[in-house]
């Protein structure tokens, strides 16, 4: 009788030569690492069945697409390793458009370096690398560079409208877009080419240029409405800036803790107790903020408060958002002055003027939002007049309390609905752009499609009109991977984890 282990190297051997004569195989834990109950292992490439018939000691490959519950043997030794359930997917109908196979094990620690010290000692067969098999589905045409970024963020969201958006891109929305771009700037390329070849011999219908550059102008204008979202969609994918700003002891630390439901940021009655910018980061109705607290602005007396003042104002200026908090007593003070009742538009651009973000300086103003604290200490009656003020302004203005809590979460609402107008909407038909590298594309696309009507309405060379059309394509083709895809790739999968 052959011993056990000689049998297995038997098993395993007859597999050596055909796994060295082919393509890499890989492997990896594709569920979330620590302890589980099941825990999901990939394989893909030409020697998935080999490694298949390996861990379950020479037996046939189940039906394709259908689960089957195996014993798992090592491959040196024929120890039994697991009882998993195996899922074969014999390529091009599979994730990556090769043959995969998927081992469902128990999730211990030992078990899963078990399964996957048993997959290394297959002949043909080395750990994936980051990313790996997302980039062979973008290899077997299963993807596009566009639907990769989407799965990118599908994997890194962390919001419900992160989530929404992140679908909608790696389904395809993005992809048909641009495709039917690039489609639309090859037949305006076909007869401008055409043009050239037989326009002087009279084969071609008179206005057929006259209807590609009006073809073409449609199709910038389509780009430059895609360009024109105010980063809504880059925004929502990455998170909204929100700073909080306003005078010493305004309670810019407090509301912090109040939004983030901890005590992230330390609270003194000492003026001047925030120095430095102290990010935090919070779902508020499905949208990503990053909340930022800031120093109290005025004139400082010592060097490290005025950088602190500084640091402020940069944050403030670079915000998608400005929560603009004010003590509610001073406010009363200040309807009470000299100058009378002014609005709460005014107060709110004094108090932007106050931190250099005016209407007449170089940087835009940012959205504001105007906090009034402590309105615990002030009357039932004082509370009612500062709602009417505030009232009397464009609206956005709160009056809440970070001691007791009142009006926090009716401040929550409304920067909810401001968060809505700043970021994209994950349901409208028309998808959005979420990275800078999109928006360059496409602008580059557009400038050489304005270019080339500009280029025929002069009367210059169709030749190199053309061209412009060419170049155009080649943006688009660069934006989704049809051309020079390596460079982007290899940036796009090293922030992939590994077994995906």
């Amino acid at each position: 009788m052959v011993p056990a282990a000689l049998r297995w190297r038997s098993v395993v051997g007859s597999l050596v030569a055909a796994g060295r004569r082919r393509l890499s195989t890989v492997f990896a834990l594709s569920s979330g690492h620590g302890r589980c109950g099941v825990a999901v292992i990939r394989v893909t490439g030409p020697a998935s069945a080999d490694a298949l018939r390996a861990l379950t000691g020479g037996r046939s490959l189940p039906a394709a697409r259908r689960a089957v519950v195996r014993r798992l043997f090592s491959p040196c030794d024929g120890a039994l390793l697991d009882r998993a359930l195996l899922l074969w997917l014999p390529g091009p109908a599979s994730f990556t458009g090769e043959d995969c196979c998927e081992l469902h094990t128990h999730g211990g620690p030992a078990v899963v370096a078990a399964v996957l010290r048993a997959l290394a000692a297959v002949p043909g067969l080395q750990p994936a690398k980051p990313g790996e098999f997302t980039r062979r589905a973008f290899h077997a045409g299963k993807l596009d560079v566009t639907q990769v970024e989407g799965l990118a963020d599908l994997l890194a969201a962390e919001t419900e409208q992160q989530r929404r958006q992140a679908v909608r891109q790696a389904e395809g929305h993005l992809r048909r877009q641009y495709g039917r771009w690039r489609a639309a700037l090859l037949r305006c390329l076909a007869t401008a080419e055409a043009f050239i070849d037989f326009g002087e011999e009279e084969l071609i219908e008179e206005d057929a240029m006259a209807e590609t550059v009006a073809a073409a102008d449609r199709l910038a204008d389509d780009m430059q409405r895609h360009l024109a979202d105010g980063r809504r969609g880059e925004r929502l994918r990455s998170g909204v800036q929100v700073t909080i700003a306003g005078a010493p002891n305004a309670g810019k630390s407090s509301l912090l803790n109040s939004l983030v439901q901890r005590e992230a940021a330390i609270v003194s009655e000492a003026p001047g107790t925030t120095r430095d910018l102290l990010d935090a980061t919070l779902d508020v109705a499905g949208f990503p903020v990053v909340l930022t607290d800031t120093a109290g602005l005025r004139d400082a007396s010592d060097a490290v408060e005025r950088e602190g003042v500084r640091r402020a104002r940069g944050s403030a200026a670079a915000a998608d958002l400005v929560l603009l908090v004010a003590e509610a007593p001073r406010v009363l003070s200040w309807l009470d002055g000299p100058g009378g009742a002014p609005t709460a538009d005014v107060f709110v651009s004094e108090q932007l003027s106050a931190l250099g973000l005016s209407a007449g300086t170089e940087s835009p103003t940012p959205e504001t939002q105007l906090v009034l604290n402590k309105v615990d200490l002030v009357t039932e009656a004082e509370a009612e007049r500062l709602g009417d003020w505030c009232r009397s302004g464009s609206g956005r203005a709160a009056l809440v309390s970070c001691l007791t809590g009142h009006g926090v979460p009716a401040l929550v609402e409304v920067l909810g609905d401001s968060l809505g107008r700043l970021c994209a909407d994950a349901a409208a038909p028309a998808p959005a752009l979420t990275r800078q590298r999109h928006r360059l594309h496409v602008a580059g696309a557009e400038r050489h499609v304005r270019q080339f009507i500009a280029q025929v309405a002069a009367g210059g060379d169709l030749a190199l009109a053309a061209e412009q059309l060419r170049l155009a394509a080649r943006q688009i083709g660069e934006l989704t991977g049809h051309v020079g895809a390596e460079e982007i790739l290899d940036v796009i999968f090293s922030d992939f984890c590994i077994g995906k």
